[in-house]
């Protein structure tokens, strides 16, 4: 089974900064496949995939359309590594000195305007209904939130995803 797809150049740097960004037990393939295509407009180096998360091979090493269709071949473009425990990813990160961003709501979350980054640094986003587990968050060097006005208390996690990782690295 596929679970990885590298490119050579994948860790080159961009701007002087490396970044990556784990998905967590996201459900939805449109949403895998929207964040691959925002990535690679961010200039992502890495997309690491854990959990439930679907990858853009399946486990019979076919492309799943309905990623590539949403991402418009991004999943081609941007290297990317399945690993089913989202902890053994941060951990290794956090050993060579990357920066951990956990985007999420909770008790110790900063407004997302007000983090800033270093030049190694991995973005976590978590399951569409449930958020980033606990156990996860407790790994990140902070937490961001993207303050809500209206009624609904968050916005799809593919759209969070965009809005924070924009105004985050071009802060």
């Amino acid at each position: 089974m596929v679970y990885s797809h590298i490119l050579q150049n994948s860790m080159v740097k961009k701007e002087n900064n490396e970044v990556a960004v784990l998905l967590h037990d996201i459900r939805s393939t449109h949403n895998v496949g929207s964040i691959f295509r925002t990535s690679d407009a961010l200039g992502v180096n890495k997309i690491y995939l854990s959990g439930y998360t679907p990858t853009p091979v399946d486990k019979y090493g076919r492309a799943r359309k309905d990623i590539g269709k949403v991402s418009l071949g991004a999943e081609k473009t941007l290297s990317w590594e399945y690993e089913e425990d989202p902890k053994k990813i941060i951990k290794k990160l956090k050993k060579d000195g990357w920066q951990v961003v956990c985007v999420e709501q909770d008790k110790k979350s900063v407004d997302y305007k007000k983090v800033r980054v270093g030049n190694k640094v991995l973005f976590v986003m978590g399951n569409e209904v449930f958020g980033v587990d606990k156990k996860i968050m407790k790994l990140c060097d902070v937490i961001a939130e993207i303050p809500m006005r209206g009624d609904k208390e968050s916005l799809n996690v593919s759209v969070a995803f965009g809005v924070a990782l924009f105004r985050i690295l071009n802060a």
